[in-house]
């Protein structure tokens, strides 16, 4: 019975994954078009800007995608060490990006873009894939569906209709709730714990997302605090930039949360099957003690994530010997702390409510 529960929610995921891989969400339109190539021969010219510019270059590069694949052209590109923005030397045998503005029978001037860097991505995901289905089996190949479940959710539902200007925070209450409901009940089948662990991630998760709102309020927080955000002020959209901080406290603190619950309920209910005579009670106290030993690491994994994506900022600060009340008060600091602390609190109360919905659902199945 299990077993065929599990089989059931597998293919309602593949089949969701598949709808939402086939939505279209209006015409696209770029001005742009990018495709791989691969250098062949480079020639080194002399600069006579003064120099401006190290080296000139012009390469001869094989099209390697799209629909010229095949043809060879010759690019010019230029080379400054340590410069923002030309700062790609060219090599033999270099994969690299390019761009044209092409008409529709014909192709265009093409330029150097960058360098080609997807395919270590590729190599860690099959990497990772693999470790997943050796170590975890039947698990892992679970754990791969959520993930791309997760991802399509992600990159077809929550962030086009953020795109379209939908209220951030409602989009990702929804979203969590599409995400949470069947990754759990996949990986832990449809029984009481992952119904606690459901509830628990809920409340914990919802927990992040009011106390960032209250304090995002009493902090006068304005959303702009990267560069990205700022960047959306100008494209053709009704974006809550403000709104898009307590989205992404309340999704980036899901995944932990998720954790958190699930582990819980999972020791709640190993204890459960050892000892079928244990009590509400006795199992409350188990999985709060577990939870408590989860809380410190898992906190801090919060907290150092965010830490970790602001390190170059850090550096700036302590370099430029800033006082203290000048830190505190900065919009980008502020949203860091909330950021952490209110996902951190999340978790914490997700550890008392997954143990108590664990220990009476577990109970009552008794």
């Amino acid at each position: 019975m299990k077993l065929k529960s599990n089989l059931t929610i597998i293919f309602l995921l593949v089949f969701v994954i598949f709808l939402f891989n086939n939505i279209s969400y209006g015409e696209e339109e770029y001005q742009e078009i990018y495709f791989r190539g691969k250098v062949i021969q480079v020639e080194n010219l002399d600069s006579d800007k003064e120099g401006e510019i190290s080296l000139e270059q012009r390469s001869k590069v094989l099209i390697t995608s799209g629909k010229y694949k095949g043809k060879q052209i010759e690019i010019n590109s230029f080379y400054k060490e340590n410069h923002p923005y030309m700062n790609l030397k060219v090599e033999e045998g270099m994969k690299v990006l390019l761009v044209t503005n092409q008409a529709e029978d014909e192709l265009g001037e093409v330029y150097l873009h960058d360098v080609i860097r997807d395919h270590g991505v590729y190599y860690l995901i099959a990497i990772f894939a693999v470790l997943l289905l050796i170590i975890g089996r039947g698990q892992g190949l679970k754990t791969i569906i959520t993930l791309v479940f997760t991802g399509v959710i992600i990159v077809k539902m929550m962030l086009p209709l953020l795109l379209q200007g939908k209220d951030p925070i409602f989009v990702a209450v929804i979203s969590a709730i599409v995400i949470i409901v069947p990754t759990l009940l996949t990986i832990g089948g449809i029984n009481s714990k992952s119904v606690a662990s459901i509830i628990g991630t809920g409340f914990g998760v919802i927990t992040s997302g009011i106390l960032a709102l209250w304090i995002g309020k009493i902090a006068h927080l304005t959303g702009f605090s990267s560069e990205e955000s700022k960047i959306l002020i100008y494209m053709d959209s009704d974006i809550n930039i403000r709104g898009l901080l307590f989205a992404g406290i309340i999704i980036g603190s899901l995944g932990a949360i998720t954790d958190v619950c699930m582990s819980i309920s999972s020791a709640i209910s190993e204890m459960k099957q050892l000892n079928r005579s244990l009590g509400c009670s006795e199992m409350f106290q188990a999985g709060l003690n577990v939870g408590r030993d989860i809380m410190g690491t898992m906190s801090n994994t919060l907290l150092l994530a965010y830490v970790g994506g602001s390190i170059p900022l850090l550096l700036v600060l302590l370099g430029a010997e800033l006082p203290w009340i000048r830190i505190i008060n900065m919009d980008m600091i502020v949203t860091e702390f909330v950021s952490g602390l209110a996902g951190s609190i999340g978790l914490i109360i997700s550890i008392p409510v997954t143990a108590c919905f664990a220990s009476i659902l577990m109970w009552l199945d008794n």
